[in-house]
Protein backbone atom coordinates (compact mmCIF):
# COMPACT_ATOMS: atom_id res chain seq x y z
CA UNK A 1 0.00 0.00 0.00
CA UNK A 2 1.54 3.37 -0.73
CA UNK A 3 1.25 5.98 1.99
CA UNK A 4 2.14 9.70 1.58
CA UNK A 5 4.79 12.11 4.06
CA UNK A 6 4.50 15.37 3.95
CA UNK A 7 7.26 17.14 6.42
CA UNK A 8 9.37 19.82 6.00
CA UNK A 9 11.88 18.69 7.82
CA UNK A 10 13.93 16.45 5.79
CA UNK A 11 15.62 14.50 8.57
CA UNK A 12 12.51 13.57 10.08
CA UNK A 13 11.10 12.40 6.24
CA UNK A 14 14.29 10.35 5.59
CA UNK A 15 13.37 8.54 9.25
CA UNK A 16 9.85 8.05 8.79
CA UNK A 17 10.56 6.69 5.07
CA UNK A 18 13.15 4.66 6.09
CA UNK A 19 11.01 3.06 8.65
CA UNK A 20 7.57 2.67 6.62
CA UNK A 21 9.96 0.93 3.40
CA UNK A 22 11.04 -1.37 6.07
CA UNK A 23 7.42 -2.28 6.59
CA UNK A 24 7.02 -2.87 3.36
CA UNK A 25 5.13 0.09 2.07
CA UNK A 26 5.33 2.54 -0.87
CA UNK A 27 6.24 5.55 0.40
CA UNK A 28 5.39 9.29 -1.50
CA UNK A 29 7.41 12.62 0.17
CA UNK A 30 6.18 15.70 -0.29
CA UNK A 31 7.83 18.78 1.74
CA UNK A 32 4.51 21.03 2.00
CA UNK A 33 1.47 21.07 2.47
CA UNK A 34 0.24 22.65 -0.41
CA UNK A 35 1.77 19.64 -2.45
CA UNK A 36 0.49 17.27 0.25
CA UNK A 37 -3.46 18.81 -0.65
CA UNK A 38 -2.53 18.41 -4.43
CA UNK A 39 -1.92 14.85 -4.39
CA UNK A 40 -3.95 13.92 -1.99
CA UNK A 41 -6.93 15.47 -4.06
CA UNK A 42 -5.75 14.01 -7.62
CA UNK A 43 -7.15 11.13 -9.12
CA UNK A 44 -5.52 8.20 -7.39
CA UNK A 45 -3.87 9.61 -4.25
CA UNK A 46 -2.58 7.53 -1.78
CA UNK A 47 -5.08 5.84 0.77
CA UNK A 48 -3.17 6.47 3.65
CA UNK A 49 -1.40 10.24 4.75
CA UNK A 50 1.03 11.23 7.51
CA UNK A 51 1.17 14.55 8.11
CA UNK A 52 2.83 17.18 9.82
CA UNK A 53 1.06 20.07 11.70
CA UNK A 54 3.35 22.43 11.15
CA UNK A 55 4.36 23.00 7.03
CA UNK A 56 5.28 26.09 4.91
CA UNK A 57 1.98 26.60 2.64
CA UNK A 58 -0.75 24.97 4.08
CA UNK A 59 -0.27 22.82 7.58
CA UNK A 60 -1.11 19.73 8.41
CA UNK A 61 -4.21 20.28 9.38
CA UNK A 62 -5.46 22.82 6.65
CA UNK A 63 -4.60 19.88 4.44
CA UNK A 64 -7.26 17.51 6.27
CA UNK A 65 -9.74 20.32 5.76
CA UNK A 66 -8.53 20.54 2.26
CA UNK A 67 -9.10 17.07 1.84
CA UNK A 68 -12.49 16.28 3.40
CA UNK A 69 -13.95 18.93 1.25
CA UNK A 70 -13.30 17.05 -1.98
CA UNK A 71 -16.04 14.31 -1.89
CA UNK A 72 -13.35 12.38 -4.34
CA UNK A 73 -10.47 12.28 -1.31
CA UNK A 74 -12.99 12.26 1.67
CA UNK A 75 -12.42 8.29 2.40
CA UNK A 76 -8.96 8.80 2.49
CA UNK A 77 -7.15 8.05 6.21
CA UNK A 78 -5.30 10.53 7.35
CA UNK A 79 -2.82 11.27 10.60
CA UNK A 80 -1.08 14.08 12.20
CA UNK A 81 1.99 13.90 13.36
CA UNK A 82 3.61 17.11 15.44
CA UNK A 83 5.47 17.78 18.31
CA UNK A 84 2.30 19.70 19.80
CA UNK A 85 0.16 17.21 22.06
CA UNK A 86 -2.22 19.03 24.48
CA UNK A 87 -5.81 18.09 24.22
CA UNK A 88 -7.01 21.75 22.29
CA UNK A 89 -4.50 20.45 19.36
CA UNK A 90 -6.05 16.85 19.30
CA UNK A 91 -9.51 18.42 19.07
CA UNK A 92 -8.57 20.82 16.49
CA UNK A 93 -6.89 18.33 14.18
CA UNK A 94 -10.09 15.67 15.02
CA UNK A 95 -12.33 18.49 14.14
CA UNK A 96 -10.68 19.88 10.51
CA UNK A 97 -11.12 15.75 9.68
CA UNK A 98 -7.62 14.05 10.86
CA UNK A 99 -8.51 10.02 11.44
CA UNK A 100 -5.83 9.80 14.01
CA UNK A 101 -2.86 12.04 16.10
CA UNK A 102 0.28 11.41 17.16
CA UNK A 103 2.70 13.26 18.84
CA UNK A 104 6.95 13.56 18.32
CA UNK A 105 8.97 11.94 18.40
CA UNK A 106 7.11 8.70 17.57
CA UNK A 107 7.23 5.10 19.27
CA UNK A 108 7.87 3.32 16.20
CA UNK A 109 5.36 0.16 17.56
CA UNK A 110 2.61 2.61 18.38
CA UNK A 111 3.03 4.49 14.78
CA UNK A 112 3.06 1.11 13.11
CA UNK A 113 0.20 -0.02 14.95
CA UNK A 114 -1.71 3.07 13.85
CA UNK A 115 -0.80 3.22 9.91
CA UNK A 116 -1.87 -0.56 10.32
CA UNK A 117 -5.32 0.72 11.54
CA UNK A 118 -5.37 2.92 8.45
CA UNK A 119 -4.35 0.34 6.02
CA UNK A 120 -7.10 -1.77 7.35
CA UNK A 121 -9.55 1.20 7.07
CA UNK A 122 -8.49 2.27 3.82
CA UNK A 123 -9.34 -1.47 2.74
CA UNK A 124 -13.08 -1.87 3.80
CA UNK A 125 -13.03 1.63 2.26
CA UNK A 126 -12.18 0.40 -0.83
CA UNK A 127 -13.78 -2.64 -1.01
CA UNK A 128 -17.21 -0.55 0.03
CA UNK A 129 -16.65 1.17 -2.85
CA UNK A 130 -16.20 -1.23 -4.84
CA UNK A 131 -19.35 -2.76 -3.88
CA UNK A 132 -21.57 0.02 -4.22
CA UNK A 133 -19.96 0.50 -7.99
CA UNK A 134 -21.74 -2.83 -8.26
CA UNK A 135 -24.62 -2.03 -6.59
CA UNK A 136 -24.47 0.82 -9.26
CA UNK A 137 -24.04 -1.44 -12.53
CA UNK A 138 -26.77 -3.58 -11.38
CA UNK A 139 -29.09 -0.95 -11.40
CA UNK A 140 -27.98 0.35 -14.72
CA UNK A 141 -28.85 -2.89 -15.81
CA UNK A 142 -32.39 -2.78 -14.39
CA UNK A 143 -33.00 1.02 -15.60
CA UNK A 144 -31.99 -0.13 -19.35
CA UNK A 145 -35.81 -1.90 -18.98
CA UNK A 146 -37.30 1.57 -18.80
CA UNK A 147 -38.42 3.81 -21.95
CA UNK A 148 -40.10 1.91 -25.12
CA UNK A 149 -39.50 -1.19 -25.88
CA UNK A 150 -40.55 -2.84 -29.51
CA UNK A 151 -42.55 -5.85 -28.79
CA UNK A 152 -44.45 -7.84 -31.30
CA UNK A 153 -48.36 -7.89 -31.13
CA UNK A 154 -48.67 -11.33 -31.76
CA UNK A 155 -45.81 -13.18 -30.15
CA UNK A 156 -44.62 -10.74 -27.48
CA UNK A 157 -41.20 -11.22 -28.33
CA UNK A 158 -38.87 -8.19 -28.00
CA UNK A 159 -36.30 -6.61 -30.59
CA UNK A 160 -32.86 -5.53 -28.88
CA UNK A 161 -30.38 -3.18 -30.15
CA UNK A 162 -29.04 -5.69 -32.81
CA UNK A 163 -32.48 -5.72 -34.42
CA UNK A 164 -32.88 -8.93 -33.25
CA UNK A 165 -36.06 -10.46 -31.94
CA UNK A 166 -35.80 -12.32 -28.57
CA UNK A 167 -38.83 -13.85 -25.75
CA UNK A 168 -39.41 -11.64 -23.00
CA UNK A 169 -38.28 -13.93 -21.21
CA UNK A 170 -34.49 -13.80 -22.67
CA UNK A 171 -34.55 -10.11 -23.09
CA UNK A 172 -35.48 -9.50 -19.56
CA UNK A 173 -32.95 -11.53 -18.54
CA UNK A 174 -29.95 -10.53 -20.27
CA UNK A 175 -31.00 -6.87 -19.71
CA UNK A 176 -31.75 -7.47 -15.28
CA UNK A 177 -30.13 -10.78 -14.34
CA UNK A 178 -33.25 -11.81 -13.32
CA UNK A 179 -34.39 -15.75 -14.05
CA UNK A 180 -37.58 -17.41 -14.67
CA UNK A 181 -39.62 -20.18 -13.27
CA UNK A 182 -43.08 -21.18 -15.59
CA UNK A 183 -46.27 -21.69 -14.37
CA UNK A 184 -49.86 -21.07 -16.20
CA UNK A 185 -51.64 -18.33 -14.61
CA UNK A 186 -55.41 -19.42 -13.21
CA UNK A 187 -57.09 -16.94 -16.46
CA UNK A 188 -54.59 -19.57 -19.09
CA UNK A 189 -55.82 -22.67 -17.27
CA UNK A 190 -59.49 -21.50 -18.24
CA UNK A 191 -59.12 -20.31 -21.66
CA UNK A 192 -55.77 -22.23 -23.33
CA UNK A 193 -55.41 -25.60 -20.53
CA UNK A 194 -59.09 -26.65 -20.37
CA UNK A 195 -60.31 -26.31 -23.81
CA UNK A 196 -57.05 -28.09 -24.65
CA UNK A 197 -57.70 -31.01 -22.11
CA UNK A 198 -61.59 -31.00 -23.10
CA UNK A 199 -60.26 -31.77 -27.47
CA UNK A 200 -57.65 -34.25 -26.40
CA UNK A 201 -60.77 -36.10 -24.28
CA UNK A 202 -63.21 -35.69 -27.11
CA UNK A 203 -60.67 -37.34 -29.95
CA UNK A 204 -60.20 -40.08 -27.09
CA UNK A 205 -63.88 -40.85 -27.20
CA UNK A 206 -64.32 -40.53 -30.84
CA UNK A 207 -61.12 -43.28 -31.67
CA UNK A 208 -62.46 -45.35 -29.02
CA UNK A 209 -65.90 -45.57 -30.84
Amino acid sequence: MKILIADDDAMACRLLEGVLVKWGYEVLVTGDGLEAARVLTSEDPPPVAILDWAMPGMTGVDVCRRVRETPAASALYLLVLTARGEQDDVVAALEAGADDFIVKPFHPPELRARVRVGERIARLQRSLADRVAALEGALAQVTDLQGLLPICMYCKKIRNDGNYWQKVEHYIAEHSGATFTHGICPECVETRVRPEIERARRAREERER
